[in-house]
């Protein structure tokens, strides 16, 4: 049996041990209080906002003046005499209808005029006649006035089938089509065979001269193109060319279908630029927004509301800030209320984002433009 020492010892024992455990704990759990989380985060920097934007679209290379050419009377092709790039110079034939009907109505007019001719040189031998017999007291005075009145129905009459001898003389030469300046042949509407009416367009004809880029632009952006607006023009064809271009004319109303408006950019003379070139537009333009540009990975979500993480440098601690999301773009998001020059936001990793949590900035902070800014020459 254990004397009472022996339980004395061992008690004391179990104190000792039971008081180092909680030592050992407190100081595990003073330890754990003490230690504080630190993440690194990569950050970006709004930039100063630009107050301006660029402005590009694509058009066309063509013609300032560009014909559209067809007959002046109806009838059916029976030659087409030019193919689509083919040079003209002016007098040049394009096409010919069938000229037969017109050349019976030019033979009927010569006839109709000789008849005239001749009624002419009748009445003029019967008013002849009337004077000599008035001058005799033969005939009265009745008799020659009435010769004198058909005498100038027939010259009436005579004059009236010159008139449409002449004009079927138009007629059967309008049965050539010609073109009227010198240029390219940039269409063909019609062919050998087919009957067309008067007007109908035929072959267009890009004329020689000065050139022009023709321009679809939206009704967000119109209100930037003003006649006189300078813009700068580059081709798809050669990246190294580049002219300087003028608003030449701004159409007054939408395309029906498009529902955009064609502006028409003069062009200075330059032989290396071809009618049909593919030719985009850079323009700047005052932007009224005021946004700021911020990366896609930037943009998170919190009670329902899009927030960005911004970092405050000097605690070195993110604080969840609620802005308004404008619109997106290829490069990330437009943001028009929440952000001001100088903020600096999370990149990357906001998921992992605590309001209040310890993080660390690197050494570089790359700075997001907070301009929307289109690059590209051409769309």
């Amino acid at each position: 049996m254990p004397s009472p020492s022996h339980n004395c010892i061992r008690l004391s024992v179990v104190s000792i041990v039971s008081a180092a455990v909680l030592v050992l704990s407190g100081c595990s759990e003073e330890k754990a209080e003490t230690k504080e989380i630190v993440r690194p985060v990569k950050v970006v920097e709004i930039a100063a906002i630009d107050t301006s934007r660029t402005l590009s679209y694509s058009g066309t290379v063509r013609a300032r003046t560009e014909m559209n050419l067809g007959f002046r009377v109806n009838g059916k092709i029976t030659e087409r005499l030019v193919d689509i790039g083919q040079r003209v110079k002016t007098g040049d034939l394009l096409a010919r209808i069938d000229p037969s009907d017109y050349e019976l109505a030019l033979a009927s007019a010569k006839a109709s005029l000789d008849a005239t001719e001749r009624q002419v040189e009748t009445t003029e031998l019967a008013r002849l006649r009337a004077e000599q017999l008035l001058a005799k007291n033969v005939a009265p005075k009745s008799q020659l006035e009435q010769a004198t009145l058909s005498y100038n129905q027939a010259v009436a009459t005579r004059d009236s089938a010159r008139s449409a001898l002449d004009q079927a003389k138009n007629q059967v030469s309008y049965t050539d089509l010609k073109s009227d300046q010198n240029g390219i042949v940039t269409a063909v509407s019609a062919d050998i065979g087919q009957v067309v009416g008067s007007g109908t367009p035929v072959v267009s004809v890009a004329v020689d001269g000065e050139k022009e880029v023709l321009v679809a632009i939206p009704e967000t952006d119109i209100a930037q193109f003003r006649p006189g607006k300078v813009v700068t023009v580059g081709f798809w064809s050669n990246a190294a060319l580049t002219l300087p271009g003028k608003v030449r004319e701004v159409a007054g109303s939408a395309e029906p279908q498009s529902r955009t408006f064609a502006v028409r950019i003069s062009l200075p003379n330059d032989p290396s630029v071809l009618l049909g070139m593919t030719a985009g537009i850079l323009a700047t333009a005052a932007d009224t927004h005021r946004l700021v540009s911020i990366p896609l990975s930037a943009l998170a979500r919190k009670d329902d509301q899009p927030i960005v993480w911004k970092v405050d440098r000097t605690a070195e601690t993110v604080h969840s800030r609620v802005v308004k999301v404008a619109d997106f773009t290829a490069d990330g998001v437009r943001v028009a209320e929440g952000l001001k020059p100088g903020d600096v936001v999370v990149a990357a990793g906001t998921q992992f984002m605590t309001e209040g949590l310890k993080v660390k900035l690197g050494n570089d902070v790359k700075q997001q433009s907070a301009a929307a800014e289109i690059t590209q020459l051409v769309r």
